[in-house]
């Protein structure tokens, strides 16, 4: 009898525990959660963290995240208001700020990230189609600057910005708040992870980049060879003056070295008879020298002064 007895205190004991357990549930901090009863929310959602309690086998507790969430846009293809089609990515961060309307609109996560997707792509395809690509890459007012002679519109690097990357974003924001707010999401931020141009359209950037630095390349080739000539001609014109100049002295140098010469002969001729003589003799023998070799045959009068010397010699 007091097995029995044991055995019951010990079902009735299991019994209340499983009765508790399906009871009670806990909520930590990261979590919110909205109790529904065969399938419809009943009662206020529940976001403070603690023990609570439902009833067992008819209520259900419905769990949901209460901190910021991640959206991350696939890369698109979309036309800005010049027409110039570019590749726009994004990212978001939201959170449920009503759980009960969320449970009510979407359910679920999972069913929430695929409406964020139709919400914020459809807000970022219409934001850039509203503004020119100088307004989504751009956030200041900073005066641009630019490289000599490209061909790059000058209007690009003068003109202000109207409103800037950042109000763009901030309308995004707010045209995406006003139909996320229906299904209980807040869209806490938003921003563009990358812009760039379409590959058809990326292409001609780059041939028109590479035009570009070869004008410039070309540019500073014939400025280089225009200096080379330059120089080339300048130090032509110095060597001709340098060595025009050196003719000049050096011829006048011989000017005043046979001047001396010739002073200093007729100075000697003057001296005496037989000083004359002798520079006549040199000058004769000089003569012969310049004018025989030892092939020549020389014919000559014996009256003449330039057989005197041979014939005094003889």
């Amino acid at each position: 009898m007091p097995n029995k007895n044991l055995l019951l205190s010990s079902v009735a004991l299991l019994g209340i525990i499983v009765l508790v357990n399906l009871s009670t549930y806990i909520v930590d901090e990261k979590q919110q959660v909205i109790i529904t009863q065969f399938g419809k929310p009943v009662g206020e959602p529940i976001t403070e963290p603690g023990l609570q309690f439902k009833i067992p086998f008819i209520q259900t507790v419905n769990y949901f995240d209460k901190r910021f969430l991640e959206w991350d846009g696939s890369p698109d293809e979309v036309p800005t208001m010049e027409k110039t089609y570019i590749f726009v990515d994004t990212y978001a961060r939201w959170k449920i700020a009503d759980p009960l309307l969320f449970f009510q609109k979407v359910r679920n996560e999972a069913t929430a990230q695929s409406r964020l997707d139709d919400i914020l792509d459809g807000a970022t395809r219409v934001a850039v189609a509203k503004h020119e690509l100088f307004e989504l890459v751009r956030t200041t007012g900073r005066q641009l600057t630019r490289e000599e002679d490209t061909d790059v519109d000058n209007d690009i690097f003068n003109r202000k910005v109207e409103k800037g990357r950042a109000k763009i974003v901030e309308e995004i924001i707010n045209a995406s708040q006003e139909k996320s707010k229906e299904l209980g999401i807040d869209i806490l931020d938003f921003r563009f992870k990358r812009i760039k141009y379409a590959d058809k359209v990326q292409r001609k950037i780059y041939d028109r980049m590479i035009s570009e630095r070869k004008k410039i390349a070309d540019k500073f080739r014939s400025e280089g060879q225009g200096a080379y000539e330059k120089i080339l001609g300048d130090k032509e014109r110095e060597l001709k003056s340098i060595e025009s100049e050196a003719y000049r002295q050096s011829e006048t140098i011989r000017g005043k070295a046979d001047a001396e010469a010739t002073a200093i002969y007729a100075k000697a001729y003057d001296k005496n008879a037989d000083t004359r003589d002798f520079y006549k003799f040199l000058q004769t023998m000089e003569t012969y020298k310049k004018t025989l070799s030892e092939k020549d045959i020389l014919f000559l009068s014996t009256k003449s002064d330039f057989f005197k010397y041979l014939k005094t010699q003889k």
